[in-house]
């Protein structure tokens, strides 16, 4: 079986999507700039691209991450052609999705997700990839067993924070890996304990 893996790109000052988020601006003013090294030419950040989808079985993401990135993804999700499966944590599934689409909502929580998640997987990984709330009841949960942070070097000074509302138990890391390229240091670690 493959590790349930929180992968997502932040900025130095922790923050996930910049301030001034709206439906035309999902990912706040600038918000963009998280995800340029995934575009971008250096080897390195396409080779851990490549690495990570191929290791890849399945995506959970929240409601509101798919609502703000479905025009960008498309039926294919964040995957692209690849087209792993994104198990969709919501409370109600919305009326359209894309025809053909690699979506599945999921009203059972969390833990439901997970489970269907970790079915359509087999022996890869499951990503958690979004937002921020979905990815700190997954960590509060216990459930994250690797955390892989593309820690960009910008500065927002607001936005989405990422690591708040964990509670106040410390998590233990160990740090498996670190690839330093010019437009992102991309962090890699095992989760200890809780």
């Amino acid at each position: 079986m493959g590790k349930v893996v929180l992968a997502i790109s932040m900025s130095l000052d922790g923050f996930i999507t910049a301030a001034n988020r709206r439906p035309e601006e999902p990912m706040g003013d600038g918000g963009l700039r998280l995800h340029d090294w995934a575009g971008g030419e250096d080897e390195r950040n396409s080779r851990f691209l490549a690495d990570a989808i191929e290791k890849l079985g399945a995506v959970i993401a929240g409601r509101t991450t798919y609502d703000d990135s479905i025009p960008g993804w498309g039926a294919n999700g964040p995957t692209g052609p690849a087209r792993r499966p994104v198990f969709v944590v919501t409370h109600q599934a919305p009326a359209e999705s894309p025809s053909g689409g690699v979506y599945e909502f999921v009203t059972g929580g969390i833990r439901g997700a997970l489970d269907q998640a970790r079915a359509a997987a087999g022996d890869k990984n499951v990503c958690v990839m979004g937002g921020a709330s979905v990815i700190q009841q997954y960590i509060a949960a216990g459930l994250i067993e690797e955390i892989q942070i593309h820690l960009v070097p910008v500065l927002f000074g607001g936005g989405t924070r990422l690591f708040e509302n964990l509670g106040a138990a410390h998590i233990q890391l160990e740090s498996t890996e670190v690839i330093h390229t010019a437009a992102a240091t991309h962090l890699r670690f095992r989760v200890l304990s809780r």
